[in-house]
């Protein structure tokens, strides 16, 4: 049985240590707060009362139970206020010395049985734990922020924690409703280990010019879901705090993918911390505001003035799911369609599919019958390749095979008129590839649609080292009056999307497979702890291994970094014919 803990101490009242604090006295613990003198004690209750405030304000808490939270906090200047604590939390900023000094400190006032726990989320629990005479019982536990509104915890054992400390610690998480998931001490711990890499991956995409801020953070929160994009997550979390626990994990595991970005240490040393200090990689209104506001990197606003050639037919060729999506949604934003499929029947089942969907927006009420009746009259379907003479932008939408992609590209080059843009939705293969088997390498662009196309608003436009200019523009103008989102970059392995999803993906095999965590654990701390709309093996599962498999060895074929080589385990998953919820199984088993 869990011992029950009734009163504990928090050290550090800053934003993250007051929410720790309000996060216990919430759920009916009795709360010593300690700083280091009466006017940062007076900020911390500043923080609760402030968050107090605004969930009363919200509804969710009444004025009487403010007070009472009140009641059973005590704020104190000396650490000697913490003697009678079932445990104490530490929650100061992110120096290892300044975490040893305070629980050296600890270890001479606490009880024999009391326990200190860290709230580090990047140091070393071992490193803090033998500052003690009492390194059993010293546990790490990371609450993310806010606290009071997040609900994950990892709970970190050293080799030597105690178990039943480790279970008693779990138990407060859940007295909380937070979701503990314990994990061994190594830097990063689950989440911070998973998601710090996909952000310097994020910066460095950025640092090479490769997309501009403002597309990586679309096509992450577009494409992907993500209720923030990777470099606005940055400057919320600070650009300082990013840095170095990207530091501490490149010393500790001197995995490349974790050596912070050049330009990180820059803007540190400048003082462009992010939101904190109003500059980072966005600029803000004033420190501490979320509100970004135009600086010398903000795109200019697209004129009149730029070229593009003008676009009322589009052909499309293929026949399955992203083809059709491709037909739709071109088709309700006004334009000319023309679909092209292998044989009558394939026609007719891609006509009768679009049927089905335009039907079903009517009945949800996202378009009316007369619209579903204009969209269908804008398309024709055809067998012939021929009759793409006349369109002003074919787009393919075939099979990721590039044989059959470079065949087709050959044949529209013979087909199609000149000045006619021709563009691929491939996902992973180069589209220079396709570019180079025409005589028009200048016409060729990709155009990376998202599945479902109708429901995704993210359109990647790949833009190779012969695409014009004005070709790329003009996909780009046919996606923004399709009601789509374009965001740009360069030709290479796995665009924006891919190139940051799949590392990241890679990086949790490696870490089940080393059985630092679970599938579930891992899967709740990339989901709870950093609101990701799935975890990592979920995703995985319906993505379909063996296609992440595919654009796994393409990245690592491309860029040749040892850490984008594919885990073994998901290489042997895979010859298993393990593929996820396609097969019944994965990482998961779906046959039940």
């Amino acid at each position: 049985m869990a011992r029950e803990l009734t009163t504990v101490g928090v050290v550090g009242l800053g934003t993250m240590g007051a929410g720790i604090a309000e996060v216990f006295a919430r759920h009916g613990l009795t709360v010593v707060g300690v700083e280091r003198d009466e006017e940062a004690a007076e900020r911390g209750r500043g923080h609760i009362q402030h968050s107090t405030d605004r969930a009363v304000k919200r509804g969710k808490l009444s004025v009487e139970d403010q007070q009472a939270l009140f009641d059973r906090v005590t704020f104190a200047t000396s650490m000697e206020a913490l003697a009678d604590c079932d445990l104490v939390i530490e929650a100061v900023v992110e120096r290892l010395e300044l975490k040893r000094e305070i629980f050296a400190a600890l270890d001479k006032i606490v009880r024999e049985d009391a326990i200190l726990a860290t709230n580090t989320s990047s140091l070393s629990v071992t490193e803090i734990s033998v500052a003690t005479q009492r390194p059993r019982r010293v546990v790490g536990m990371h609450f993310f922020n806010p606290a009071p509104v997040q609900e994950f915890v990892e709970v970190i054992k050293t080799v030597v924690t105690e178990p039943d400390v480790v279970e008693d610690v779990q138990a407060l998480a859940r007295r909380l409703d937070k979701v503990p998931v314990v994990a061994a001490d190594r830097a990063g711990f689950i989440a911070n280990a998973l998601l710090f890499g996909y952000l310097n991956h994020a910066v460095s995409m950025v640092e090479s010019r490769y997309a501009t801020r403002e597309d990586v953070d679309a096509a992450m929160r577009l494409g992907c879901g993500y209720p923030m994009g990777p470099l606005a997550l940055l400057d919320l979390i600070g650009l300082d705090t990013a840095y170095e626990i990207l530091d501490t994990m490149y010393k500790q595991g001197r995995n490349r993918l974790h050596a912070p970005a050049p330009i990180l240490k820059q803007m540190v040393t400048a003082g462009l911390l992010g939101r904190k200090t109003g500059r980072g990689f966005y600029t803000y209104e004033s420190a501490d505001s979320p509100v970004v506001v135009d600086d010398e990197h903000t795109p200019a606003v697209a004129g009149d003035d730029v070229a593009v050639r003008t676009v009322k037919q589009v052909g499309v060729v293929g026949s399955g799911t992203m083809a059709v999506g491709i037909v739709e949604v071109l088709a309700k934003a006004g334009y000319d369609v023309l679909y092209v499929a292998r044989g009558t029947e394939k026609v007719q089942r891609a006509r009768a599919v679009l049927e089905r969907s335009l039907e079903k927006g009517v009945q949800r009420g996202k378009s009316s019958s007369e619209e579903r009746d204009a969209a269908l009259r804008r398309v024709t379907g055809t067998a012939k390749l021929d009759d793409l003479a006349s369109a002003d932008l074919v787009i393919e939408a075939v099979v990721e095979e590039l044989s059959v992609k470079q065949a087709l590209f050959e044949t529209f080059d013979e087909i199609c008129k000149p000045g006619a843009i021709l563009a691929t939705t491939t996902s992973s293969l180069p589209v220079i590839d396709l570019a180079m088997a025409t005589k028009r390498p200048a016409d060729v662009v990709g155009l990376h649609f998202f599945n479902p196309a109708p429901v995704m608003q993210l359109v990647e436009v790949v833009s190779t080292v012969s695409t014009a200019p004005e070709v790329a523009d003009t996909v780009a103008a046919v996606a923004v009056a399709a009601g789509k989102h374009p965001v740009r970059c360069g030709d290479r392995a796995g665009f924006i999307v891919n190139a940051l999803l799949f590392p990241y993906l890679n990086d949790a095999v490696r870490m089940l497979e080393a059985h630092y965590a679970g599938v579930d654990d891992i899967d709740a701390a990339m989901k709870l702890g950093c609101r990701l709309p799935m975890g990592p093996f979920a995703l995985l599962d319906v993505v379909g291994l063996d296609v992440a498999l595919a654009i796994q060895r393409t990245l690592y074929l491309e860029f040749r970094e040892p850490g984008f080589a594919p885990a073994p385990l998901l290489e042997h998953l895979v010859t298993a014919g393990y593929l996820g919820r396609k097969t019944g199984r994965g990482f998961r088993d779906y046959s039940n």
